[in-house]
């Protein structure tokens, strides 16, 4: 028989064990008599049960002088009535928790669990922390796997709860991971690669950077097409300019540099511009605004005869679906290509490249991208060589707290300011981004933050605010830019600090490659020794109704989660839009619109048969020739299905409102 006695703040508990089971538990108090001390009001129960039975204190004396006497601390108390009765007690280590519950854990360093000032099993750890979280909202399957991994982890209760206590947050205990920067390779300095003299001393650069001396190593300046992967901030588009302007230079053609945002490419043009105004003529390609305002003109040169062309997807490929070519091309920069995959674009961007290698066989390719799944794969579809380089410039912190919405303003202000006040070793404050879910959304956190410190940055601002932002944000006199997924792709602020107030943009969750692109811009090497990315995750929150898991199940899966190889299947609206676009550039040869088809890298439905039915298209020994409908399928960016609802809405309807307001429901229910 094994009796285990706990003190407990002037009381002791009782267990007896008959082997590893509770036979009965019960409580009894010490008093010091004149002959030391003695038990009194001992009570017992059988195990679970809540009422007590009174019980003569000699019984308890009896039992202890039979049994194997263990107590779970020492007391002096205690200690001193067993030694009257020669009874030497043995000491067991034991969970207090499961005690109270009149159950026995022996704590090892396997189940064992700080809690505070003492220790408890893993198991009372768990519903502790489950109590908490319950107070906090509704928390998904995942979220609580993954508290229990933290738990298994940290072997710490107080570090746990700081995850769900963010007023308590330490910045030790919300750190998810760190991920390590990884000392440079060595690189060359400019003048010893292979570029034009005069390249070399308008670009401004001394040494390359590591990503840049293994594209030149992988053949950039021989010719060979490349897919460079490589973290944000790292060199990317440099690569493109070295190749550019070396095959500019010597003769074997113009510089297209395209990129997803008009936003980017005003800021690559302006770059451009500048660098190169010496010895290259510089041009803008965007979609053109139909309002004649001032932040919808043009910034720059618009010709498409300029050595330098930097535009954005729609802007270059309005040229060749309105039945017009670009001569002369020699380097082809499509920077972030990892819009392939984007549902409403990756079409259009697919099909922009075969047109672009169909004028410009001759062209030198080279595809961009920070983050990217199963890169290999997609370099194989493209026809290029891989170029990776995983390792960041600076290290990065990744940080995920759970809390509720209505205390994530006071948190996000408190760590842009927290940021804002340091210095790098370069000299550089810290600045944040914030990124949420919405336009509102972002005024209202930037008012929160104050205008002195934040600015909201969104498609919604003229052209003209933004770069306001730009300016204030690159010049140090603010902390913050709170924005959309506006900035994700690309433009070029230098924080060291990210913040998620959402994970999702509009009412779509983040993907894990949309979530690496934008973790991707915290910490640069020339302004920070690492970055530090904080996810604050509302346990439970949904943005639709259709919306599945919750938003701290999407963070826990955000953070582990690898992305998926670049493999789109196109409908028929998309592959109809493509087929229509392709046979504009090929001048209606059928073989050569089978070709650009393989050369894409998504698969597309067979569409020629339901145009040629919907006479769309007539065929005749292997020329394809478009109607006039067919043609405009193409010049306004839409397919075969949409061409038909607004045929048919025009035959139905007089005012053109009707009409739009008729495609709008429609579009609106595909993406349900």
């Amino acid at each position: 028989m094994t009796v285990i006695i706990a003190p407990q703040r002037g009381a002791y508990k009782l267990l007896i064990l008959d082997g590893r089971s509770v036979r009965e538990a019960g409580v009894f108090e010490l008093v010091k008599s004149s002959r030391g001390y003695r038990p009194t009001d001992l009570k017992t129960r059988q195990p679970n049960r809540r009422n007590y039975q009174n019980v003569p204190t000699k019984k308890l004396i009896e039992l202890l002088r039979t049994s194997d006497v263990r107590i779970t601390k020492p007391d002096p108390a205690l200690l001193a009535f067993l030694g009257d009765f020669q009874i030497a007690p043995g000491t067991a280590d034991l969970c207090r928790l499961c005690l109270l519950e009149d159950r026995v854990t022996t704590l090892s360093k396997k189940n064992a669990v700080t809690f505070g000032r003492e220790r408890i099993c893993l198991e009372c750890a768990e519903r502790e922390i489950r109590r908490e979280m319950g107070y906090l909202g509704r928390f998904g399957d995942r979220s609580i796997h993954y508290v229990r991994s933290m738990l298994e982890s940290y072997r710490d209760v107080d570090r746990v709860l700081a995850l769900l206590q963010p007023e308590q947050r330490d910045r030790s205990q919300t750190l998810f991971d760190r991920l390590e920067a990884v000392r440079p390779i060595a690189t060359s300095h400019i003048t010893v690669v292979a570029v034009p003299p005069v390249f070399a001393k308008a670009s401004g650069v001394e040494y390359l950077t590591p990503v840049q001396q293994l594209a030149v190593n992988a053949g950039l300046l021989e010719g060979e097409d490349l897919l460079v992967v490589s973290a944000t901030a790292s060199g990317k588009t440099f690569i493109g300019e070295m190749a550019g302007l070396k095959n500019l230079l010597e003769g074997r053609g113009r510089l297209l540099f395209l990129v997803p945002l008009v936003a980017l490419a005003n800021q690559k043009y302006l770059r451009f511009r500048e660098r190169y105004r010496d010895i290259a003529t510089v041009s803008l390609q965007v979609g053109a605004s139909r309002l004649n305002l001032p932040e919808t003109r043009p910034v720059g040169e618009r010709s498409t005869r300029a050595q330098i062309i930097v535009g954005t997807y729609e802007g270059l490929d309005t040229v060749f679906r309105n039945g017009r070519s670009l001569k002369e091309i020699g380097t082809v920069v499509i920077d972030e290509v990892q819009n392939l995959e984007e549902p409403e674009r990756g079409h259009r961007l697919d099909g922009l490249v075969a047109r672009i290698k169909q004028t410009s066989p001759k062209a030198q390719f080279l595809y961009l991208s920070a983050t990217i799944g199963a890169p290999d794969a997609l370099a194989q579809k493209l026809g290029a060589r891989l170029v990776r380089y995983d390792s960041r410039p600076v290290p990065l912190e990744r940080h995920l707290i759970f809390t509720e919405k209505k205390k994530k303003i006071q948190f996000i202000t408190s760590m842009v300011r927290e940021e804002f006040a340091r210095r790098s070793s370069k000299g550089y404050r810290g600045q944040t981004i914030v990124f949420t879910n919405s336009r509102a959304r972002c005024h209202t956190l930037a008012n929160a933050i104050g205008a002195n410190l934040a600015r909201p940055y969104h498609s919604g601002l003229t052209s003209q605010e933004r770069r306001q932002v730009e300016e204030l944000f690159s010049s140090q006199k603010i902390a913050c830019v709170v924005t959309t997924a506006a900035l994700a792709a690309g433009v070029d602020f230098p924080a060291s600090q990210v913040i998620f107030d959402a994970l999702a943009m509009g009412i779509k969750w983040l993907t894990v490659q949309e979530f690496n692109q934008m973790l991707g811009r915290a910490g640069r090497p020339d302004f920070h020794d690492q970055g530090r990315v904080v996810i604050l995750a509302e346990p439970g929150a949904t943005y639709s109704r259709t919306s599945k898991g919750t938003e701290e199940e999407m963070a826990i899966a955000l953070l582990k989660g690898e992305m998926e190889e670049v493999a789109p299947v196109y409908g028929v609206e998309a592959s109809s839009e493509e087929f229509a676009a392709n046979a504009i550039v090929c001048k209606g040869d059928e073989a050569a619109v089978r070709r650009m088809e393989r050369v894409m890298v998504g698969t597309t439905e067979p569409v020629l048969d339901l145009l040629v039915g919907e006479n769309l298209v007539k065929r005749q020994k292997g020329h394809l020739e478009l109607s006039e409908l067919a043609a405009v399928m193409a010049r306004h960016f839409i397919g075969v299905e949409r061409l038909l609802l607004i045929r048919q809405l025009v035959g139905e309807k007089d005012d053109p409102l009707d009409i739009l307001a008729e495609i709008d429901c429609a579009a609106r229910e595909e993406q349900r």
